[in-house]
């Protein structure tokens, strides 16, 4: 019976720790249905076509300019502000944790600067 739960404790922390291992702490605890639903709701691929055409999604590859998750969460602060969205902090921290997943995949940890 113990080594049943020792393999079933494995196969649990295998099945878990690829998302994880990429996931940068700050963004660790965020709410990605919140950050998904305020990325609709606020429009924000519309704005980006707008700001650099196609699909928008060159606005996330700008050179050396979002290199950490820290740059990538203040840029949404940023824009929150410039548009007065009224973001609370947590929902600011949502919203980069989305774009973290989708778009940039930051390594893990605290000042994690580069992608995996």
């Amino acid at each position: 019976m113990r080594i049943l739960a020792y393999l079933v404790a494995a196969v649990c922390v295998a099945v878990t720790s690829p998302a994880s291992a990429q996931t940068p702490d700050l963004f660790r605890d965020a709410d990605l249905k919140l950050g998904e639903k305020l990325v609709r709701e606020h429009r924000c691929t519309e704005c980006h076509i707008r700001k650099v055409g196609g699909d928008g999604s060159a606005i996330y590859r700008p050179a050396g300019r979002i290199n950490t998750p820290g740059a990538l969460r203040g840029m949404v602060d940023y824009c929150s502000t410039e548009l007065n969205l009224g973001l609370f902090p947590e929902e600011v921290t949502a919203v980069a944790a989305v774009l973290q997943r989708d778009h940039y995949r930051f390594g893990k940890g605290p000042a994690a600067g580069g992608r995996p």
